[in-house]
C-alpha cells in the first residue's frame, strides 16, 4: 500500500517549486495536481512508501516559498483513492 503525501500551496510557480524539492529529496511519484482560483491555489499530490512521502512532504513545506497546507495519508482508505485517481484521469503525462 502506497501512502499519499498532498501539499496546498498558493501559485503555480511555489507548487513546481514544491514539487521539484520533494522529488529531489525522496522516492516519491507525482501523481496529480489541482488548481483552483486560477491557479492561485494549488494542490500537489505524491505517492510512495510513508517514510519517503512523510521526508519529501516535510522539506517541501519547509522550504516552501509561499505559506502551505500539508499532510500525508499513510494508508489512504479505496474512497480516497478513487479520488486521486478521478483526479489524476484528468491529466495527461507524457
Amino acid at each position: 500500500m502506497k501512502s499519499y503525501g498532498f501539499i496546498e500551496i498558493p501559485s503555480v510557480t511555489a507548487a513546481i517549486e514544491a514539487l521539484d524539492t520533494m522529488c529531489k529529496t525522496a522516492d516519491v511519484e507525482f501523481v496529480t495536481w489541482e488548481r483552483k482560483l486560477g491557479g492561485r491555489l494549488v494542490t500537489i499530490i505524491v505517492q510512495g512508501d510513508v517514510s519517503a512521502v512523510t521526508q519529501a512532504i516535510e522539506s517541501a513545506a519547509s522550504k516552501a516559498m509561499k505559506p502551505c497546507v500539508h499532510a500525508v495519508i499513510p494508508n489512504p482508505h479505496e474512497e480516497t483513492i478513487r479520488m486521486v485517481n478521478i483526479s489524476a484521469s484528468r491529466i495527461s503525462t507524457q
